[in-house]
């Protein structure tokens, strides 16, 4: 890849822990910012070669890499990569 371009920003809802969105998996929850973002920008999934996601907490059964479980489950390509960008604390 000689260029890397940034087609879009997308944010996830904000909620407490053990609220609303407890039940919800991070990786289904960021699928569908990936699937809006495709959805907005007109992408064809097929020209993506690298989604980067950026994730506060990815601890317990979801610890996982975020963004390559997310971009499968939007439907992008399985030879598409994934990198999470994990920051606990920026304060």
């Amino acid at each position: 890849m000689r260029e890397a371009w940034i087609i879009d920003a997308v944010r996830t809802p904000i909620g407490r822990h053990g609220g609303a969105l407890a039940p919800v998996r991070p990786d289904d929850l960021a699928a569908i910012t990936i699937e809006s973002i495709i959805q907005r920008s007109d992408l064809k999934p097929e020209t993506v070669d690298d989604v980067i996601f950026g994730c506060i907490n990815q601890a317990g059964e979801d610890n996982r890499n975020v963004a390559r479980m997310a971009l499968l489950r939007a439907g992008l390509p399985v030879g598409v990569a994934g990198q999470t960008v994990n920051r606990l604390c920026g304060s």
